[in-house]
């Protein structure tokens, strides 16, 4: 054999027997573990506080709203006639109130003043009536019934002439403090209400509190939306995090701070995201026991990553990939 011959054969060896060696190594080496979690975002269910018939939507699946834009709105004629009734109650509140501020009418004051004038006349009258009878008794004329007759009939027409008196001025005086008082209360309770209805009313035309994408459309026109029932639903992809189950003893390498390599394949890419929150409280999982003989199972541990920059494309659901390089 020729030394060129050789030479090959033992490069040949040399190349197998350092494959096979390599292999085995590779075979034995400890490979990385995959730690699979997936992308959540914020989810916002857009209701009412009233029930109604849906009147009018104005977004669809699929649609990027802002804060404060008109999302649907409801057609409820019970609540118009909720708010006719307070309207009507406010009304008769402050009628009364009015009266009671403004105090009785000039021709009740002025009936009032002639009562006590005709009274005052009558025990006038009966004043005089009772001195002549009572100089007739003194002259023996007449008899002593009839003198304290005449003076019982003067005493009640005194205190008639009084009592007309005391109505006389309570006419003009008006409402006590109390009444007054009392019936500005109620206005203000019939403006309540009024106010409670007024926002009944404004809640039938629903505006976005948030902003994203219309992820669902519940409820279609016509249909009864009950009352806090979600229309529709939004996704704020601005405020999404990639969500992963961590078994306890796995728990010491993840620390609230830390910057995940973590590989998206939706997208074919990596892309850094930071530890926000490590759950407090574990849950239990379908892991093996760490040592038959001891019998105790392993609990897992929430951990959300939020994306250090934002990610264009990002959505609900995505896979997401971190690998850990075994120690």
């Amino acid at each position: 054999m020729s030394n060129s011959k050789k030479i090959i054969s033992i490069v040949t060896l040399s190349v197998v027997i350092g494959w096979i060696g390599y292999s085995f190594w590779s075979a034995y080496q400890p490979r990385p573990e995959l730690l699979q979690g997936q992308i959540e975002a914020e989810q916002y269910n857009i209701s009412s506080k009233v029930p109604g018939r849906i009147e009018n939507i104005y977004v669809k699946k699929g649609d990027m709203i802002e804060k404060g834009q008109a999302v649907f709105s409801l057609y409820s004629p019970e609540i118009e006639a909720k708010l006719a009734q307070a309207k009507a109650g406010e009304a008769a509140a402050s009628a009364l109130a009015e009266e009671a501020e403004q105090g009785a009418r000039t021709q009740q004051v002025a009936a009032a003043k002639d009562q006590w004038r005709k009274a005052k006349a009558a025990s006038q009258l009966l004043e005089k009536t009772y001195a002549r009878v009572n100089n007739l008794y003194k002259d023996g004329v007449v008899a002593e019934q009839k003198k304290d007759e005449t003076y019982t009939q003067w005493q009640a027409a005194k205190y008639t002439e009084s009592a007309a008196y005391q109505m006389y001025q309570m006419a003009k005086e008006g409402a006590r403090t109390e009444t007054k008082r009392a019936a500005n209360e109620k206005v203000k309770m019939a403006m309540g209400s009024v106010a409670e209805v007024e926002a009944y009313v404004a809640d039938t035309k629903i505006d976005s509190w948030y902003q994203g994408e219309v992820s669902q459309v519940l409820l279609n026109e016509g249909e009864i939306a009950p009352q806090g029932f979600p229309v529709v639903s939004v996704i704020d992809m601005n405020e999404a995090w990639a969500l992963f189950h961590v078994r306890e003893d796995k728990l010491k390498n993840y620390t609230k701070g830390e910057v995940l390599k973590v590989y998206l394949p939706a997208l074919d890419r990596t892309e850094d995201f930071k530890i926000t929150h490590v759950s407090v409280l574990g849950d239990y999982a379908t892991w093996r026991a760490t040592d038959n003989s001891q019998g105790f199972d392993l609990k897992t541990f929430e951990i959300e990553a939020h994306p250090v920059n934002p990610i264009s494309d990002l959505r609900v659901g995505m896979s997401a990939i971190v690998t850990v390089e075994s120690k």
